[in-house]
Formats: C-alpha cells, sequence, structure tokens
C-alpha cells in the first residue's frame, strides 16, 4: 500500500491575498476554490509538477496564520528560480550553496517559511 503526502495546510490571515501571492508571484497553480459553507472557504493549490498541493482557506484550522513548519520545494535550477520569485517581487534570500544542496529562502505575506533546494547530481525521475 502506497502512503502519499499530497496537501499540506498553510494558515493564512488573508486568503485572496495569499492565493494572489501563491498564483500570480511564486507560480503554483490554483486548482480549487470553494466555500462548502458560510464559515469555510478551502482553496487548494499546486507547485508546478508537484504531486503535493498545499491548503488554504477559512474554517479548516485553530492553526494561528504563518505558523507553518518550514516548507520546501525541490528545483531542477535554483538560479532560474531564484530569478522568477525576484522578478515576481518575492522578497528573496540570496543562493545560499551548501555542501548536501543550494537554497532559496522566502516567506508568504504571513510569514510562513519556504525554501527552494536544488541537489547537485541528484539524478531526475
Amino acid at each position: 500500500m502506497d502512503w502519499k503526502l499530497e496537501l499540506v495546510f498553510v494558515p493564512v490571515s488573508d486568503v485572496d491575498r495569499a492565493k494572489d501571492f501563491y498564483v500570480n508571484k511564486v507560480g503554483f497553480n490554483a486548482d480549487y476554490d470553494e466555500r462548502p459553507s458560510e464559515s469555510m472557504r478551502f482553496v487548494q493549490l499546486t507547485p508546478p509538477g508537484s504531486a503535493c498541493s498545499i491548503c488554504i482557506g477559512e474554517g479548516l484550522s485553530d492553526a494561528a496564520p504563518g505558523t507553518a513548519p518550514n516548507m520546501q520545494i525541490v528545483v531542477d535550477d535554483i538560479e532560474a528560480a531564484h530569478t522568477q520569485l525576484k522578478n515576481s517581487g518575492v522578497e528573496v534570500s540570496d543562493i545560499d550553496v551548501q555542501d548536501w544542496g543550494h537554497f532559496v529562502y522566502f516567506a508568504d505575506p504571513d510569514g510562513n517559511s519556504w525554501s527552494l533546494q536544488y541537489i547537485p547530481n541528484r539524478s531526475k525521475g
């Protein structure tokens, strides 16, 4: 039996602002945005090429905005990813080159922290 991580909740204070950030600045796909009830809104967003999505919304969790653990996305080209984020207006760190990978760090408007990782010599697939 496979166990697949496919959805991670990211607590935000303003759903529309967060959706705009993730879709129009970071480049996630907007998969779903529904309000099943007056007290609930569910928005699912997916990084390009990822099997795992994030969800933001209203009435989904008691977690405080900005308290998601550091989330990490692996990319094939850290320089291109850094340039894309920077050109889209995202405040990003410089590329941090470590022995085990190269990293770029950023946060969403609520302070949920993200890192992009490039793993040198990693086979694709």
